[in-house]
């Protein structure tokens, strides 16, 4: 199972390697910068897992940072940690609007921010960890590569599989074709957008159960989510 793609964006060099040494210790594949505009860059060339952002960086603030990762559908969806110096409560409901997922003021102990980032990796991509996933009434266990819903055992072709265990990482968030395309069938495929459809047909089709209702939801204009029912 591949490491936990960590970008660490932290313009203080003494904190920055001291965090890159932790993380790398716990078995994080870690990208580090302490400006904002490479930070999106590294961001496009290879999308993390999670970002830990500093608000006060070099070139383009953190906020901004944020701000811009969270508009790109393709960084729309990865979890945010911002750190930074600022206490006032304006200031940490500013960057939580912004949409980072969680926030440490400094200073801080690094064994906090490792539970921190644990806890955001546990929440929103488990199978990194390889632990089961529950959503609702399925629950997929990406070691035994194994799906069920209410007790029994479904039977899933490949790219299904890999389709659901995508939406369960992030259940609840509506992905577009295109997202879908890159997250399952990997960016550089050539897959027409309208091949997601059917795959989309295909699990629907794999995951129904007598009484259940369809945890799928088609969200017009936007795409798909996966919710809890």
């Amino acid at each position: 199972m591949s490491a936990a793609k960590l970008l660490l964006v932290e313009d203080d060099p003494a904190l920055s390697e001291l965090l890159e040494y932790r993380f790398q210790n716990e078995g994080y594949a870690v990208r580090s910068t302490g400006d904002g505009d490479e930070a999106l860059v590294l961001a496009a060339e290879e999308v993390p897992d999670l970002i830990i952002l500093d608000w006060m960086i070099e070139g383009t603030s953190g906020i901004e940072v944020c701000r811009r990762l969270r508009r790109d559908k393709e960084t729309a969806h990865v979890p945010i940690i911002m750190l930074t110096a600022r206490e006032a409560e304006d200031d940490r409901v500013r960057g939580l609007e912004t949409g980072a997922d969680d926030y440490l003021t400094k200073p801080f102990s690094p064994r906090e921010l490792l539970a921190r980032v644990a806890a955001v990796m546990r929440r929103i991509r488990p199978a990194l960890a390889g632990e089961t996933i529950e959503v609702g009434d399925l629950r997929l266990d990406p070691v035994a590569h194994k799906v069920q819903r209410r007790g029994r055992a479904l039977q899933l072709g490949p790219t299904e599989y890999r389709l659901l265990k995508f939406f369960m990482e992030s259940p609840g968030r509506v992905f577009s074709r295109g997202q879908l395309l890159d997250g399952v069938w990997g960016t550089g495929s050539d897959i027409e957008l309208r091949t997601v459809d059917v795959h989309i047909r295909r699990l629907r089709k794999a995951i129904t159960v007598e009484g259940a209702k369809d945890p799928i939801r088609t969200v017009r204009s936007a795409g798909y989510a996966l919710e809890a029912v």
